[in-house]
This record gives structure tokens, sequence and C-alpha cells, in this order.
């Protein structure tokens, strides 16, 4: 690494969350063997060029795609929480958001969309989209992961309420089965404040509106 890319390195690990740069020699070893043996199944030839390097890239890959595995999202977020008196609500949207579908192991991304309401705490606005990739990175369901940056929002901030919506296209129904290229799927998951239709419709409200 870089000197500039240790330093980085350190400052994410700081709150938890860090990109992988190095990877874990044992388990890439052992997902390459079992990728070799896959691609061989599959009627390939492992020796041939193109294929040479592709088990282990693979490895490093999904080694990568399900990092969130080593991510602890509640002290992502109780690393930066500070008292404050706001008790509007807050936004963060348009979260881009890549995961693999547990069933078929493929991948489904989009945008999530993520309010609360302070109730004498926030927290920093990049530990959100950092929540969001800590559970996004692992293998999921799109109905799950939608519950789970709600209730870690709900139980470390104790806000007065946590709105989710995630919008994602899946490649398991695109490139396989329906094949239907244009379904977007739909999730959202309310606690508190956000249980109340007044407030619901002000969120959805301003998460569809484009401000210039």
């Amino acid at each position: 690494m870089t000197e500039i890319s240790r330093k980085m390195g350190h400052e994410n690990n700081m709150d938890g969350y860090e990109k992988i740069e190095q990877y874990n020699e044992e388990k890439i070893n052992s997902l390459s063997k079992h990728y070799e043996n896959i691609i061989l199944e599959l009627g390939e030839d492992v020796n041939r060029e193109g294929l040479l390097k592709t088990p282990e890239r693979v490895a490093k890959a999904m080694q990568y795609l399900t990092h969130g595995y080593d991510l602890d999202p509640n002290r992502i977020m109780k690393e930066a929480m500070f008292a404050e008196d706001h008790n509007h609500m807050v936004i963060v949207k348009d979260i881009e958001l890549y995961s693999m579908c547990e069933h078929h192991m493929l991948p489904f991304f989009g945008k999530a969309h993520v309010a609360y309401i302070p109730n004498g705490h926030i927290v920093g606005l990049s530990k959100i989209p950092r929540v969001v990739d800590a559970f996004a990175r692992r293998l999921q369901v799109q109905e799950r992961l939608t519950d789970q940056i709600k209730d870690c929002i709900q139980e470390t901030l104790n806000p007065k309420g946590v709105a989710v919506v995630i919008e994602a296209k899946h490649m398991c129904m695109q490139m396989r089965g329906i094949q239907k290229q244009n379904s977007v799927t739909t999730t959202s998951s309310f606690t508190g404040a956000f249980e109340k239709d007044s407030t619901r419709k002000e969120f959805i409200s301003l998460i569809s509106s484009k401000l210039s």
C-alpha cells in the first residue's frame, strides 16, 4: 500500500468501516479451489488462458461483496453520535446499494432512502450510508435488509422514528426465471413517528422530489 492508502485505511477502521484492500489468503485459496471445480463442472477448461486467474479473481470478488459480515453496523453508528436538540426529519436519500440475493447469489442493486427524527442525538451523515453498506454486503433478501437498517438506527440512536425505503433491481428476475427487464422492487419499513400517516407522507414526498 501507499502511504495515502495506509492513512485512509486507518481512518476508516476507526469507525468500524474499512474497504478491503488486502484479502484473507487462506479464504482466497479455499474459495479458488471451489470455483475451479465449478468451472470444470460447467464444462470449461480451467487451463485456458482467459480462465487461468478466474478462480482467484472470483474468490476475491466474493470476499469483497460479502465483507459486511466483518463490519459492526451498531459500532459504526455509535462512533459518531452527538447530542443535539434538532427535532425535525433528517433524510439521506439516493444511497447507492449493491447486494447479493441469497437465493441465487446474483446481484441486486438500487437506492436506499433513510430518515430519522432525532430524540436528543444526531449521527454523522456519512454513517447512514455506511450502515446501509454494512448490511448490504452480505447474502441478503431485500425485505430483511430494509428491516436491518431500520432496526440498527432505532436501537443505537433511539430516535423518535426511523423510515427506510429501498428500490432495487434483481438480476435473478432479469437474467433468469421470469426475465422481466424493467421490474423494480420497493420495500419499506417504519418505526415510531413514521407510522403516522402524515409523517410518512411527508417522507415519501421529500424522497420523491428533486431539489434544484
